[in-house]
């Protein structure tokens, strides 16, 4: 267990019929995790909800839990702000299934699309959802501003990291937990642009990526601001030229 951290609903011994862990970073998420909720039915896996914020994402997690049983649900609590990059390294490194990815609270990829990415993990260790490769489907597209800014980042990410990529920053990515297990000790983001060192530490170290079109929809309320937009860039500037640094 992290520093930090209380885990209010203990973890179990990893069954057999765990095929997946789930990891969703909640970092205030309190008045729309419930409609995360409302779109899984069934799971085989684990859901892991790492809550960082200061209000009641965590206790609105254990109650549906309480009220969802036949879900396996594990919240992770931490009395200090993880930034995204971290929320989401706690989970992986906390989840138990040899399959495992993380998705955004606010539901715009469902969960039938997260199995759907598991599913090309027969042939690649790393599958990224992409909104912007042909077969993706946008059920509410963002603001034409913000689709500016995201393509400009990801050609920015493309000049500086060699990319190949079109959509690094989509919040829907699965992994063999071997391959994500091996490149986690050496990432340093734990902001925003954790997405990028992750997947290019990951291409580094000759593990196959897989981008594939994904059903989305925006669902507003974007947690990325201008001034994380500068974070990310001067955090992946360190990274870039200064890879082994710690």
């Amino acid at each position: 267990m992290a520093e930090g951290s209380t885990e209010l609903l203990p973890a179990m011994p990893c069954s057999p019929d765990i095929r997946y862990s789930l990891v969703i970073p909640a970092y205030n998420e309190e008045k729309r995790i419930a409609c995360l909720f409302e779109s899984v039915t069934q799971f085989d896996g684990e859901l892991i909800f790492v809550c960082d914020g200061n209000d009641r994402t965590a206790d609105v997690v254990e109650t549906i839990a309480q009220s969802r049983p036949a879900l396996s649900i594990r919240c992770l609590r931490f009395s200090t702000r993880l930034g995204k990059g971290g929320g989401v390294i706690a989970g992986l490194t906390a989840a138990q299934a040899p399959l495992v990815g993380y998705v955004d609270a606010d539901a715009s990829t469902g969960i039938d699309e997260m199995c759907r990415l598991f599913g090309h993990l027969s042939s690649s260790d790393a599958v990224i959802g992409s909104r912007w490769v042909p077969g993706s489907t946008l059920a509410i597209r963002q603001g034409w501003l913000r689709r500016l800014e995201s393509r400009g980042f990801n050609l920015i990410i493309r000049l500086l990291f060699g990319l190949s990529f079109h959509d690094t920053q989509c919040g829907a990515k699965v992994f063999k937990k071997s391959a994500v297990d091996a490149v986690l000790p050496h990432l340093r983001a734990r902001g925003f642009e954790f997405d990028v060192e992750l997947i290019w530490r990951m291409a580094r170290a000759g593990y196959r990526i897989e981008e594939v079109p994904i059903a989305w929809q925006n669902k507003g309320d974007s947690r990325v601001r201008k001034g994380d937009m500068i974070r990310m860039l001067t955090g992946l500037l360190k990274v870039r030229l200064h890879p082994d640094t710690p």
